[in-house]
Order: C-alpha cells, then sequence, then structure tokens
C-alpha cells in the first residue's frame, strides 16, 4: 500500500474524531499529530510560531471544563510519568486544519489536509441534505392527513442517529 492509499485509510476514520465544541465541528491536535505523523508538541510549537495565522475562528485551546469532559471520557489511565498530556488541547476548525497545511509543509501534511478537507465537506453535505430532507418531511406532513403520522414518525427515527447503549459499570 503507498502512501497515499494509508492516509485515505487513516482518515476514514476522522468523521468519528470530529467533534462539535462550542458550535463548531473541530478535531484536536492530537488526532491532527497523529495524521500527520508528527509528536503534538512538534505541531503545537508550529502553531504557536505562526499564531498570527490561527484566530479565534480557526483554533481554540480548550477550556478546563470542556478538558475535564474529555478525560472524563478516559475511564482508567495509564500510570507513569510523561503518559498523558500537561496541557489542554487545541481545537482545529475546518479553516484552521486548512491553515495547518501552509505551517506544516511536508508532502504528507498536504495529502492528509485534502483528506481531512473532503471529509469536511462530505460531513457538510449529509448534514445540508438532512436538513433539506426535514424540511420536505415537514411540508408532507402539513399536506396529508393524520393516517401517515406513524409514516412520518419512523422516518423521523430513521434520520435522527441511534444512540449507542453503553456497557453497565460496576457487578452485575
Amino acid at each position: 500500500m503507498d502512501e497515499k492509499q494509508q492516509i485515505r485509510a487513516v482518515t476514514r476514520s476522522v468523521e468519528d474524531q470530529i467533534l462539535s465544541l462550542r458550535g463548531q465541528r473541530v478535531i484536536l491536535d492530537s488526532v491532527l499529530a497523529g495524521l500527520y505523523g508528527v509528536p503534538v508538541k512538534v505541531l503545537n510549537q508550529s502553531v504557536r510560531r505562526n499564531s498570527d495565522r490561527f484566530p479565534t475562528d480557526f483554533m481554540f485551546q480548550l477550556d478546563e471544563e470542556e478538558t475535564a469532559l474529555l478525560r472524563s471520557q478516559i475511564v482508567t489511565l495509564d500510570a507513569g510519568r510523561g503518559r498523558h498530556t500537561k496541557f489542554r488541547p487545541l481545537a482545529f476548525t475546518e479553516q484552521g486544519v486548512a491553515m495547518l497545511s501552509g505551517v506544516l509543509r511536508s508532502d504528507r501534511a498536504v495529502m492528509v489536509n485534502i483528506e481531512i478537507m473532503r471529509t469536511f465537506v462530505r460531513l457538510r453535505r449529509m448534514l445540508s441534505e438532512n436538513a433539506d430532507l426535514a424540511r420536505r418531511l415537514e411540508e408532507m406532513e402539513r399536506t396529508y392527513d393524520a393516517k401517515f403520522k406513524v409514516v412520518f414518525d419512523a422516518i423521523r427515527g430513521l434520520m435522527t442517529p441511534a444512540s449507542r447503549p453503553g456497557k453497565p459499570i460496576g457487578f452485575v
């Protein structure tokens, strides 16, 4: 498998790594560093050296509450010095990720950025199609009588993402 195929395979999971924070879709610095094949420290140093390229709508640092929520997702932490970050993570919006291609100038960074941009575009398209479908569904519901209410409710149920039930914690 060549490098382009490897990058595409890795970025397929990018959709799962895109978070919604402060009303924006973002990717954390640790995820991006892994995709670019550089340590998080190197990525963050490059960003800080070029801080004028990253206004707050391109990148922001998580506050303490957001960081605590993120850490609470990890049930157990590995013991040992240097195993976990001491600093609050940086979150990059779509524009921030695009700006990273100018800061990180490797061929890999350019290819990864292209794939991430495609992922953001796919997500945006899916969201707009879903919103358009919901609007059309409401229009149809207004025009047809109550007999079809069950059908419309079923369609709405299919449009909303299913929540994954968590495993029970503790002794059974």
